[in-house]
C-alpha cells in the first residue's frame, strides 16, 4: 500500500497524514469515500447469516420508545416498513470475500489493531442509541442513509433503564447525514448517535481493537507461563523457623512468587511470542475446514479467516508461532503483509518451511492460488 498517496478513502489525505493528523485525535467526515459503493451483503443474505449459530448478531427494537436488545441467532427481523429496528452482524469478514476486501482497505493501520467489519441493517428511525467506543471506527454509509451526531462530551453517564449501554445526557456538538458511498472516522471516546433516515439504510463499521494493560496481561500471563521450565517447581523452606505470628506471609515465599514471575518476562522471546500468539487467535466462533497439501506450481493465500503477524524473530498464525530466518522469514513476512505469495516466491521456499506451509493448507489456514 502507497502510505504517501493522496486517496479519496481519505478526502484527498495519504495515509502517512490521516495517521498525524487525525487517528486517536480528531473526527474525519470524508463525502464519497466510496465511488461506487456496494455493500458487501444484501439484507437478505444478512438475514440469512443472523439466523446462523455460528455468526454473531443482534437485534436492537426501540417501538414506541421501548429499548430491547435480542442476541442472535435471528429466526425472524421485522418488516422493513416497521420503523424503530437495526440488525447488527459482527465479523462479517470471517464469512464473506467481499467484507474481507473492504476491511484491507484499512490495512494501513497495523493488523495486530484491526479487529472486523460489522454491518448493521436499519428500518426509518431504526438505531443503538448515543453512545461511546473505546476504540476507533470508520462508520462506512452503504446504502440508504444515516444521520449522526457527534460530540466530543466527559459526561459518561449511562441510562440504567434500558439493556443497552446508552448515555444519559447526550449533548451533540455536530450533526451531519451520511449518503451511500459517505464516510464518518471517529477516535475512541466521541460519542456518537446514528438514526436511520429512512429504510433500507446498511451502515459498515470497521472497527479496532483496543486491550486495557490489565486485560493484555491477563490474556498473556498464560501463555507465559507455558514457558517456565520450572513452573513445577515447589516451594520448600527447609530452613524455616518457628513463628510466633503465623498469619505473617514468609519473606522467603514472596522471594519465589517474585523469581516465578520474572523468569516468565526475561525468558528470551518469551514476551513476544505471547503477544503474537494472543494477537493471531481466532475468535471463538472461527473455525476452518481441512484441506489438502498445496499443489505444485501453485501460490497460496491467506485464508479470510486467518489472523497473521511477525516481528524481528518469528512469524504468527492463528494463534501459534514459528521460528523464522533468512529468505525463509522474508518470504513468510510476505505472506502476512500481502496475505498471498505467487507461485514462484513458494517455490523459493526451504523445504522445511514448504512442508510448513503444506500443513497450514490442510488445515485450512492458508489456500491454495491458481496461477
Amino acid at each position: 500500500m502507497q502510505i504517501d498517496l493522496p486517496t479519496p478513502l481519505l478526502a484527498g489525505l495519504s495515509p502517512a497524514q490521516f495517521m498525524r493528523k487525525h487517528w486517536q485525535k480528531k473526527p474525519l467526515l470524508v463525502r464519497q469515500a466510496f465511488n461506487p459503493v456496494q455493500p458487501p451483503a444484501s439484507l437478505k443474505e444478512l438475514a440469512a447469516l443472523a439466523a446462523r449459530d455460528d455468526v454473531e448478531s443482534r437485534l436492537v427494537t426501540a417501538f414506541d420508545g421501548d429499548w430491547k436488545l435480542k442476541q442472535g441467532p435471528i429466526a425472524r427481523l421485522p418488516a422493513m416498513s416497521k420503523p424503530g429496528w437495526t440488525l447488527l452482524v459482527q465479523g462479517l469478514d470471517q464469512h464473506l470475500a467481499e467484507a474481507r476486501a473492504m476491511l484491507d482497505l484499512f490495512r494501513f493501520i497495523p493488523d495486530a489493531r484491526l479487529d472486523d467489519l460489522m454491518l448493521s441493517v436499519a428500518s426509518d428511525g431504526g438505531g443503538v442509541g448515543p453512545h461511546f467506543d473505546s476504540y476507533d471506527v470508520f462508520l462506512i454509509q452503504l446504502a440508504g442513509q444515516r444521520c449522526w451526531r457527534i460530540g466530543a462530551q466527559r459526561d459518561a453517564a449511562l441510562r440504567d433503564d434500558v439493556p443497552l449501554k446508552i448515555i444519559a445526557n447526550f449533548v451533540p456538538e455536530e450533526e451531519f447525514v451520511l449518503d451511500a458511498g459517505d464516510m464518518l472516522y471517529l477516535p475512541p471516546g466521541w460519542a456518537h448517535d446514528g438514526v436511520a433516515v429512512g429504510g433500507g439504510c446498511i451502515t459498515g463499521s470497521v472497527g479496532f481493537r483496543a486491550s486495557t494493560g490489565v486485560g493484555l496481561a491477563a490474556e498473556l500471563l498464560p501463555r507465559l507461563l507455558d514457558d517456565i521450565e520450572s513452573a513445577g517447581k515447589l516451594y520448600t523452606d527447609p530452613r524455616q523457623e518457628a513463628v510466633t505470628e503465623p498469619a505473617r506471609v514468609p519473606a522467603a515465599l514472596l522471594d519465589f512468587a517474585r523469581r516465578a514471575v520474572e523468569a516468565a518476562v526475561q525468558k528470551p522471546l518469551a514476551l513476544e511470542r505471547a503477544l503474537g500468539e494472543a494477537l493471531t487467535e481466532p475468535k471463538a466462533n472461527v473455525w476452518f475446514e481441512p484441506g489438502d497439501q498445496l499443489p505444485p506450481g501453485l501460490g497460496c493465500a491467506l485464508d479470510r479467516r486467518s489472523r497473521m503477524l511477525y516481528d524481528e524473530s518469528q512469524v504468527f498464525l492463528n494463534g501459534e508461532s514459528f521460528r523464522a530466518g533468512g529468505r525463509d522469514a522474508v518470504l513468510m513476512r510476505r505472506l502476512a503483509d500481502c496475505r498471498a505469495l505467487t507461485a514462484a516466491e513458494v517455490g523459493r521456499l526451504s523445504a522445511e518451511a514448504r512442508e510448513l506451509l503444506d500443513q497450514w493448507t490442510e488445515d485450512g489456514w492458508v489456500q491454495p492460488l491458481a496461477s
